[in-house]
């Protein structure tokens, strides 16, 4: 896969520990290294978002997540992977393999495999990212990039630029392991 320039510097922001924007399939999310203690708690910040909710990982394809599924079942990896990619989250316990800062006061862990091509290609160049509405606590989720730069000013270290996917007003489904 040969990456754009424009998700080449967004993903070496990632990787030096940024908080970046970017458009996913319904909204505007923000995201970082899931792995960089300093940096989800600063997204956490930006939201005025309490770490005990816990926050959603998004993978550019479900190889990515094998650190946690490796010990499912076939049949809900076949469940899985039915539904993957696209706008489906899934909660699965994490058995200790992700940090607090992202897993919160919870035994599982929200999951996502996007279908969205931008952050599919942020992914790749990233591995999995933490994916979460571009908005603070109580606030609309940002549906453009104008809302993000609302929000947030010059809080962020990078916005990646493009359009949100073709999920915009389907609700996203959420399933249990």
């Amino acid at each position: 896969m040969i990456s754009s320039f424009r998700a080449q510097c967004a993903a070496r922001v990632v990787r030096e520990g940024g908080v970046i924007a970017y458009p996913t399939e319904a909204v505007w999310g923000l995201g970082c290294d899931p792995w960089n203690e300093d940096a989800v708690y600063r997204l956490l910040a930006l939201k005025a978002r309490p770490v005990e909710k816990g926050l959603i990982v998004v993978a550019a394809n479900i190889h990515q997540l094998d650190f946690l599924l490796e010990d499912l079942p076939d049949v809900w990896l076949d469940r899985l992977a039915g539904t993957w990619p696209g706008p489906n989250t899934w909660l699965v316990p994490h058995q200790e393999r992700l940090p607090e800062w992202v897993t919160g006061v919870h035994d599982s862990v929200a999951v996502r495999v996007t279908d969205h091509p931008l952050v599919q290609e942020l992914c790749h160049l990233t591995g999995p990212l933490i994916s979460t509405s571009a908005n603070p606590a109580g606030r609309p989720a940002a549906r453009t990039r104008l809302r993000v730069e609302q929000y947030f000013h010059d809080e962020l270290d990078a916005i990646l630029g493009g359009g949100r996917g073709g999920q915009i007003g389907k609700a996203a489904g959420w399933g249990k392991v």
